[in-house]
């Protein structure tokens, strides 16, 4: 079976404009129902697509997190050379920390974050992502082998060296949360790991901004933007940006 490989959108439906971030391993279909609810209520989404996202798992894992960041710039660059001037960014798990580098190193307009971690995390846990990863990939592709492909012989296939650079990453951003004085809105899962729930409470504790909220809901898991309640999430990002005072 031939995997179509998700792509960066745009769509352009008014003058405020919000960058969507995908997470690690993810692709930008995590932010993709989101963006079509944001542009039916006259909002412009851009998403880029992280290198190496998206593709095969011998792809992904030659990347790493600096190029990751870069298709970030990328993408706000994208929204700043159509002429949009404020830039909201909302994103998941990884989109979502890089959702907050962002709003501590350019102008942002406002800045969701969702299921972001804020403390560095243990690269086995990193690693399993890339071997799920690399499971789901084989099966949707028709190459799993069910003799040969077992764990331990795909973790040593994709290794991925660049793990405890990652960490380094979501460390420094850490670092520079007191630099933040966007509005922020923190989304958080109840049935995710209790890992992201403190790194919500570190992330509202150390914004310096004068408009911060966290949000939890009850029956969502880490990706709350595909999670049973993604309506609700949905609805709750929307009213967070429409209660911004934005340049008509």
């Amino acid at each position: 079976m031939k995997i179509v490989a998700p792509k960066p959108f745009t769509i352009e439906a008014g003058k405020r404009a919000v960058l969507l971030l995908h997470g690690f391993t993810g692709n930008t279909n995590d932010v993709k129902r989101l963006g079509r609810y944001l542009s039916d209520r006259s909002y412009t989404v851009h998403a880029p697509l992280y290198k190496g996202h998206g593709s095969d798992p011998s792809t992904l894992i030659q990347t790493n997190p600096k190029e990751w960041w870069d298709s970030v710039i990328e993408g706000y660059d994208t929204l700043r050379n159509l002429g949009y001037e404020e830039i909201a960014v909302a994103g998941v798990s990884l989109g979502g920390i890089f959702s907050l580098k962002l709003g501590a190193e350019r102008p942002t307009k406002a800045i969701v974050a969702m299921s972001a971690p804020a403390i560095a995390k243990n690269t086995d846990s990193l690693q399993n992502r890339v071997i799920d990863y690399t499971i789901n990939y084989k099966k949707l592709s028709g190459t799993f082998d069910e003799t040969t492909d077992n764990r331990s012989t795909i973790a040593k296939a994709v290794k991925m060296p660049s793990l405890e650079y990652l960490q380094g990453l979501i460390n420094d951003t850490s670092a520079k949360l007191d630099n933040i004085q966007a509005p922020v809105h923190i989304l958080r899962g109840l049935q995710d790991d209790e890992y992201y729930c403190d790194s919500a409470d570190l992330i509202y504790s150390s914004v310096k901004s004068r408009i911060k909220s966290v949000k939890t809901f009850i029956n969502s898991g880490h990706i709350l933007t595909l999670g049973q309640e993604r309506e609700l999430v949905f609805e709750e990002v929307y009213r967070f940006f429409e209660g911004l005072k934005w340049q008509e």
